[in-house]
């Protein structure tokens, strides 16, 4: 499926009447090339598009002062960042204060590599290191929360995967759970969100064409349909859009554009 969908198929994804839309809003990353370039004017765009809130991932060379003045400027909330787990664990009077610069209320571990990711041990070592941290978040009135790729579904055991590891050697860690990583996993979105439920707090929405690369939402394979619906029975507060790369000859910020306007078609914003 290419480009918007069709307007025939939006009764099947759009809200029931009465219900409360969950928030869409835009993961950075997707733009960072763009941001980098021009930052002012691609929060304008973001915010003309509709998007209503980012989630950080980096500051486009810019200080944290001056990236939350555009954000103002654009009338942008900022939900999260993601902070290396270096900082998390080692620094989080660094990641408070810059949670409290902004106002956001979720800190989020984006990435990990070597040892963790060697042995079903490693993801229960991480587990116990980020239980250990997550209080003094709490303390903070933050959210603690990890964002997964497909390298977590690698190493199985028993039925259990690195990330089935480290949410249960983590209870009360929260899941910012990516979509595309999980399907890419060879796991079942739905399924999963179910599994977690009630410690979703944040979905990444990202789509898959069927060669298995990214795709804007609504462009790919995802079934959303059942996204949609497990994601708001498992308790997800926030949308998150994102695409990590995009194909030729389709840009960023054509491709945010694309994803947004599917979700809008749904019903979603």
């Amino acid at each position: 499926m290419n480009g918007i969908v069709p307007a025939g198929i939006t009764a099947c994804y759009g809200e029931e009447e009465g219900m409360t839309k969950i928030p869409v809003c835009l993961q950075m990353y997707t733009v960072r090339d763009d941001a980098q370039r021009d930052l002012v004017g691609t929060l304008a765009y973001v915010a003309s598009l509709g998007y209503q809130g980012v989630e950080l991932a980096g500051y486009a060379g810019k200080t944290a002062e001056e990236y939350k003045a555009l954000l103002d400027a654009n009338n942008l909330r900022a939900i999260g960042a993601h902070v290396g787990v270096d900082v998390v664990t080692g620094k989080p009077d660094q990641a408070i204060a810059e949670a409290r610069l902004f106002g956001y209320d979720y800190v989020i571990v984006p990435w990990i590599g070597k040892p963790y990711t060697e042995s079903l041990a490693g993801y229960a070592k991480l587990g116990a290191e980020l239980s250990a941290i997550a209080p003094v978040y709490a303390d903070a009135g933050l959210t603690l929360c990890y964002h997964n790729h497909a390298f977590e579904f690698d190493l199985s055991e028993g039925g259990k995967t690195g990330l089935d590891v480290l949410f249960e050697s983590a209870p009360s860690l929260q899941a910012e759970l990516d979509t595309f990583w999980i399907k890419k996993g060879g796991q079942d979105i739905a399924d999963y969100l179910t599994r977690l439920s009630g410690r979703v707090p944040l979905v990444h929405l990202k789509d898959m064409d069927s060669d298995g690369s990214f795709a804007p939402v609504g462009a790919g394979t995802v079934d959303y349909p059942a996204l949609f619906a497990a994601a708001e029975a498992a308790g997800t507060k926030f949308y998150m859009v994102e695409q990590d790369s995009c194909q030729a000859p389709l840009t960023p910020l054509e491709s945010i554009k694309i994803s947004i306007e599917n979700l809008k078609a749904w019903g979603k914003v």
